[in-house]
């Protein structure tokens, strides 16, 4: 069900979803956090709506998206309610901004927010400078970006090392989930041998990549060769320099990795390329804050960008296959 309500007020959209609850069912009962999305007003905004319906039924919550629209229009909030199958698990309130209060965001999602449940804010595009010190952001116990929607993803990156705070997060890093995971237990087989160097491939302007390799470099205590790829998507490939010989996981196509290690055959790995829903709902599992990625955003300047080019095909110890 979607009700419009044009040229409206907070007060009445509290109004309409009280009626819809008494009407129909007890649409906020059970409701675990309040996720506030915030967004301009445009095509791609049923995609951050339909990724928020994804997560929403893992994590049943209400969803209000700021869509800011024209600021030189005159001041108008044009509302929408989504409950029941328009949904999801969740219900969506979609607050269209025009004019002033296009940058008046928090105080029109203040009286919205559900009672004595967390907050947590998610910028799908551009985000602000310092997240924690945005309106927004301050009534959150959770902030989410994404460095790869930015203009600059590297650029993007780095300021989210100077503004961190307790609390932020970027989808960049939940990316990584998969690959940490490989590497992580790869490196509990036997040899147990300490790693001499480490080489990370992948696009130039990768932000997953480079806070892959700024993990390597803080949690092996030594700095990371970061490498641009020539082909394949994301990241690409990521050796691990061993005596007995190299650690390397290898995705080319961005759908199945390939692990390689001395005195093993090569094992095939699903490493496909994640989805913004499945990183939104993995990051709504926990509302505390990330000390992993807090260090990882501190080991960037461990990252050795003075020869960026393509580690060469003659030094892949297996052959790449084709993914489905």
């Amino acid at each position: 069900m979607i009700i419009d309500l044009p040229s409206t007020t907070t007060s009445q959209v509290n109004s309409k979803l009280v009626h819809l609850r008494e009407q129909g069912g007890a649409y906020t009962i059970g409701r675990v956090l309040t996720l506030v999305v915030v967004a301009d007003d445009s095509e791609r905004t049923e995609e951050v709506i339909d990724a928020a319906n994804h997560a929403s039924r893992e994590h049943p919550c209400r969803v209000i998206v700021v869509a800011r629209g024209a600021r030189k229009a005159a001041a108008r909030l044009d509302a929408q309610i989504r409950v029941g199958g328009d949904a999801g698990a969740s219900e969506v309130i979609v607050l269209r901004l025009y004019g002033p209060l296009a940058s008046e965001g928090a105080s029109c999602v203040v009286p919205l927010l559900l009672p004595d449940a967390p907050v947590v804010a998610w910028w799908p595009f551009e985000a602000p400078t310092v997240p924690s010190r945005d309106p927004i952001g301050m009534l959150a116990t959770r902030r989410i970006t994404d460095a790869a929607a930015e203009r600059n993803p590297t650029r993007a990156l780095e300021a989210r090392a100077k503004s961190y705070a307790d609390g932020d997060t970027d989808l960049a890093w939940t990316r990584l989930t998969l690959w940490r995971a490989v590497l992580a237990s790869a490196l509990d087989l036997p040899p147990h041998e300490r790693v001499q160097g480490a080489t990370v491939t992948g696009e130039a302007d990768s932000p997953s990549a480079d806070l892959l390799a700024a993990w390597l470099a803080a949690r092996l205590r030594l700095p990371v060769r970061r490498a641009k790829a020539t082909s394949g998507p994301g990241i690409v490939r990521v050796e691990l320099d061993r005596r007995s010989g190299p650690v390397v996981l290898s995705r080319p196509d961005g759908a199945v990795g390939e692990l390689s290690q001395p005195g093993q055959p090569p094992r095939r790995v699903a490493l496909q390329r994640r989805q913004v829903r499945d990183c939104l709902a993995e990051e709504l599992r926990r509302l505390d804050a990330d000390e992993i990625y807090a260090s990882a955003l501190r080991s960037l300047g461990k990252i050795d960008r003075r020869s960026r080019t393509t580690t060469p095909a003659a030094k892949k110890p297996v052959k790449a296959k084709a993914g489905s």
